[in-house]
């Protein structure tokens, strides 16, 4: 049995980690590069750095921060944030990146995730999925930071995503990111249950009993979060004890 991922996630601005409620009030949690040798040392399966107004403003990751970050980490790392061309993804990944993760311009252009799976291989290809439950239309993705609906039903993009060649759904819960209320077994069971790829549950961690719903429930290969982490709520090690004590496999 594959072991669960438990993954840190560095939401970055201006050089500085932070961390809001469902996408905003941002406040500062940290230097990236300390935050990154912290949780390597602490036994983080992946970390995830997302440099989340690239998109907004138009511009490129941060290259020089990614490769400060990379020389801390002897874990996989994925970098996401405007990543829309072949030359962003050689750049990430001559610069430390294992992976990359793209959201906003795969759903402008679809091809995209086809385009890099050739060229780079599935298994460094993430795509990201912000997703809001709406009681009109159920769960819809969102772009562009989770500024823009897209019309997108979640599963359905999860799915195509998927079938074009991502290797691994990052899936954020806009409704529940940042709320510490648990994750979204349901959007995340039916994403889990619609694909052959990992999935990664993202928004909402509170409590170390919500990592074991996600496993259990929702059937996620990995358990994103950020300000438990950042702000010492919960502990890697701790959390990984309460997994394998309630059965879950997890690398120790």
């Amino acid at each position: 049995m594959l072991t669960k991922r438990i993954i840190p996630c560095l939401d970055v601005k201006d050089g500085r980690t932070v961390k809001g409620i469902r996408f905003e009030g941002l406040r500062d949690a940290g230097d990236p590069v300390a935050l990154a040798a912290q949780y390597a040392r602490q036994g983080a399966d992946e970390l995830v750095f997302l440099d989340i107004t690239a998109t907004n403003q138009k511009r490129q990751t941060l290259v020089a921060l990614v490769r400060d970050v990379a020389r801390e980490l002897d874990i996989p790392f994925t970098v996401g944030g405007g990543i829309s061309a072949v030359a962003d993804v050689e750049a990430l990944l001559l610069n430390g990146a294992d992976k990359v993760s793209i959201n906003s311009a795969a759903l402008q252009r679809p091809a995209l995730i086809d385009e890099l799976a050739r060229r780079f291989g599935s298994q460094c290809i993430v795509v990201a999925v912000d997703a809001r439950s709406t009681p009109e239309a159920g769960w819809q993705v969102y772009t562009r930071a989770g500024t823009q609906a897209t019309g997108r039903g979640a599963v359905q993009w999860c799915r195509e995503a998927a079938d074009r060649g991502a290797g691994e759904l990052l899936l954020t819960s806009m409704s529940h990111d940042g709320t510490k209320d648990g994750f979204a077994l349901e959007v995340t069971g039916a994403v889990c249950a619609a694909v052959t790829v990992p999935v990664i549950a993202s928004g909402g961690a509170g409590r170390l009993e919500h990592f074991t719903s996600v496993f259990e429930q929702a059937g996620a290969d990995a358990g994103l979060a950020a300000s438990i982490f950042h702000f010492g709520e919960v502990g890697i090690p701790e959390l990984k004890q309460h997994l394998h004590s309630n059965g879950i496999p997890v690398r120790l």
